[in-house]
């Protein structure tokens, strides 16, 4: 029991990223490696961090299984269909390393490979600067616009959907009696299959935008929502109707 103990503290210990890790999103598809940084930059089989940097990666998959693997940082997860799985790590030294896909997914597998490139600070801040991008964030606003999805979601909750300001990381209560945590696993299903955890006092009335949208336009739109959660306690000077009527979904 004294080593169960032990051993399941330091397991939840290293399985959770620290609070401040930098986010990325990783999308798995036959047969490559697609990734997106937070600045808007994007990848495909290449992932640039900076040294010293805690880095967390959501991981999703367009097809089949994979596994992200970077022997070096002695992390492998696997990647699956249909929702997000996580993982982080810190490089402590710069440097070119192998990543690799350790889960058998079809007549290429072996090769779907790429490389981390572990950079100094100021040289991954030059990096990330060299291609100006629009944040996903942005992203996220504009294709939350192209899709007509303001048009239900008013932000003063008076829509036919529900309100998406402080959505994130918020309980929902649900049609039918239970709650669920607004995470990016719920919004993600939320947006391809809305009709499996209907709001209390809502009808299913959202259409899915499965096939209508990629993994990445789905991160995109995540991305706006949880730009959306800005709690009332963090601004002291107004008013929950001003701090909605301020937000990016009311500008737009």
């Amino acid at each position: 029991m004294i080593m169960f103990a032990w051993g399941a503290s330091i397991f939840f210990t290293e399985s959770r990223p620290p609070d401040d890790a930098m986010q990325i999103y990783v999308v798995g598809k036959q047969w490559m490696w697609k990734l997106q940084h937070m600045e808007g930059n994007r990848e495909i089989n290449e992932l640039h961090i900076p040294v010293g940097r805690s880095v967390k990666l959501t991981m999703t998959s367009e097809d089949v299984i994979h596994s992200f693997f970077v022997p070096a940082f002695r992390t492998k997860q696997d990647v699956v269909p249909g929702r997000y799985t996580t993982t982080w790590f810190k490089a402590t030294k710069a440097g070119k390393y192998h990543l690799f896909c350790a889960e058998y997914c079809g007549t290429n597998h072996s090769a779907m490979i790429g490389w981390v490139y572990a950079m100094e600070p100021q040289d991954y801040q030059q990096w990330l600067s060299g291609t100006p991008k629009g944040t996903l964030t942005e992203a996220g606003g504009q294709l939350f616009n192209d899709l007509a999805c303001v048009n239900c979601h008013h932000t003063d909750g008076s829509g036919r959907c529900p309100s998406l300001v402080n959505l994130y990381g918020s309980t929902v209560r649900l049609a039918g009696g239970g709650t669920v945590k607004a995470d990016e696993a719920y919004i993600r299903e939320s947006i391809l299959n809305p009709a499996a955890k209907v709001v209390e006092g809502y009808q299913p009335l959202m259409p899915t935008f499965q096939g209508q949208v990629t993994e990445e336009q789905v991160v995109d739109l995540i991305e706006y929502v949880k730009s959306l959660a800005q709690k009332p306690a963090e601004q002291p000077n107004q008013t929950r109707g001003q701090a909605q009527a301020g937000s990016p979904a009311a500008r737009q």
